[in-house]
């Protein structure tokens, strides 16, 4: 990846109910991998937001007795109250109700239809509310939504439609030559086969719809929800007025979404791109799904979790670090409080809470909390030096793959390495007959330790944050906060040894 600029967006979220596990773990994810590329000096845009319009939020306005004005007003400041929750680091939201948005659309549409790729014609068919998709009648599964198994609607309408056909073969042409471009390959294949199956043009507007942003030159008409929502990639960074911007950051490097909405971004969005003459993103990566308990994510079944209740109880960087150290990123999912409660009694309390507690322990009791003066070098601690080496091209390789599991997983790798290091040097001996081992020893604990502040902070910051505090690392200072070098930490640094990272939790505990 290298330095330079790096664009990276999640899906905008439909506002029709409020945001979930599903929606946290797409932004978490994608504020990892922001924070990551920040910290290596790259010039990062991270976009999120809201997608506002259709028939569906109208639908659940009338449902509540309020205007969908209200509603989506309502609804996104619970996503915006979440992020901030969740410590996400999103350079910019948007709303496709913002006038930068729905202006950018409505002259993306005319420019479409000018070159003849958008055309006035006769839909007759199904249609998905919840999904907001068309279906034909071989696509229904009896009758019902293949994608949510609800009931599909007859429709039957003049609409405006996009020439997605005309753009199938560069789209597989596309995908052949670039195996990046969808990810996983699972995916990749999926859509590659349902494109080789054959695609119909789509339809792109609604009529007698109110709740949406209108045709240009036929206001009877509003544009289709999932055109309105995949354009805001481009007009959020000024497409066609702020060109500056625009050419500054696209193509995006990542989009970030959920494996059921691939073909919206895998097919319908390259299309529409290739018809603006613009290029594709260079990835779009869709990750699995989460079940809770074993069980699927449903508000019938009364088990759709607020992830901010979580958090109150077991700590925002505990649930970051549970939802991406779990699953394979791109894999499904199970959220289980057993195995939450496991990884922050394992991995955070007794790997790496422990660890900082009893280093920085060892080094108020034999240095009055001073990092010392390492005089030379031992043989058991080249090894560390080495393996701290290594980690830094490993974690940069899992997450250019964005396997954000297995870049977690190598943390760890060296976290046990560091507290083996600590069994081997045998400090507490060291104490009684060898003070310049022991300052050596202790200086590469301590050292470590600030690698792996550094490693851990695009994945769990706040946690990142205390261990520079209690390593005595000011805030300004830049270099012992980034630098993944290793002896960038100053000697006789004063230690500020605090509360331990993450206590004990019984397992017994309940979820609020």
């Amino acid at each position: 990846m290298g330095k330079g600029s790096f664009y990276l967006t999640t899906p905008i979220y439909y506002v029709n109910d409020v945001p979930h596990i599903g929606h946290s773990y797409t932004t978490i994810a994608a504020d990892a991998l922001a924070r990551y590329e920040r910290l290596k000096g790259r010039d990062v845009f991270f976009l999120t937001g809201t997608d506002e319009h259709g028939q569906k939020i109208h639908r659940a306005a009338h449902a509540s007795n309020e205007t969908p004005e209200a509603l989506v007003n309502r609804v996104v400041e619970r996503y915006k109250f979440m992020w901030k929750g969740l410590s996400i680091s999103n350079d910019d939201f948007i709303r496709t109700t913002e006038l930068r948005h729905t202006r950018r659309v409505q002259k993306i549409f005319q420019r479409l239809l000018e070159k003849g790729d958008i055309y006035l014609g006769e839909y007759e068919g199904w249609y998905c509310v919840p999904c907001e998709s068309f279906w034909t009648a071989g696509q229904l599964t009896g009758g019902n939504c293949p994608e949510c198994g609800r009931t599909a609607e007859r429709l039957k309408e003049a609409n405006y439609f996009f020439k997605l056909s005309k753009y199938r073969n560069r789209i597989l042409e596309h995908i052949d030559s670039n195996p990046q471009f969808i990810q996983p390959e699972s995916r990749r294949n999926e859509l590659r086969n349902r494109l080789l199956a054959g695609v119909d043009d789509i339809s792109v507007s609604r009529q007698a719809l109110p709740w949406g942003i209108p045709v240009p030159m036929d206001p009877g008409h509003t544009i289709y929800v999932w055109i309105d929502a995949l354009l805001n990639y481009i007009t959020a960074l000024g497409y066609d007025d702020e060109t500056e911007k625009f050419n500054r950051y696209w193509p995006a490097d990542v989009h970030l979404i959920g494996k059921e909405i691939l073909w919206f971004h895998g097919a319908i969005w390259p299309a529409v791109l290739m018809a603006l003459d613009v290029p594709l993103p260079k990835k779009v990566f869709a990750h699995g799904w989460w079940t809770i308990e074993g069980q699927k994510i449903s508000k019938s079944l009364g088990n759709v979790i607020d992830p901010l209740k979580i958090t109150e109880q077991y700590g925002v960087d505990a649930y970051r670090y549970f939802v991406l150290r779990e699953v394979p990123f791109g894999m499904d999912g199970n959220f289980s409080y057993t195995m939450l409660i496991h990884r922050i009694n394992s991995d955070l309390g007794n790997d790496l809470g422990n660890l900082l507690m009893r280093s920085l322990t060892m080094i108020e009791k034999y240095f009055d909390g001073k990092v010392p003066s390492p005089q030379g070098t031992r043989e058991e601690g080249i090894d560390l030096v080495e393996d701290a080496a290594r980690l830094e091209a490993e974690v940069d390789d899992e997450m250019e793959a964005l396997q954000l599991s297995l870049a977690l997983e190598a943390i760890w790798e060296f976290i046990a390495r560091t507290n083996k290091y600590i069994e081997e040097s045998k400090p507490w001996v060291l104490a009684k007959n060898d003070r310049s081992a022991l300052s050596i020893t202790l200086y590469n604990v301590a050292e470590a330790l600030r690698l792996i502040s550094i490693y851990i902070s695009p994945f769990m910051p706040q946690t990142s944050q205390e261990m520079f505090c209690q390593l005595g690392i000011p805030e300004e200072d830049h270099i012992q906060r980034s630098e993944r070098c290793w002896g960038r930490l100053r000697p006789l640094t004063k230690t500020k040894k605090g509360k331990a990272l993450f206590p004990r939790i019984e397992v017994s505990a309940q979820p609020v």
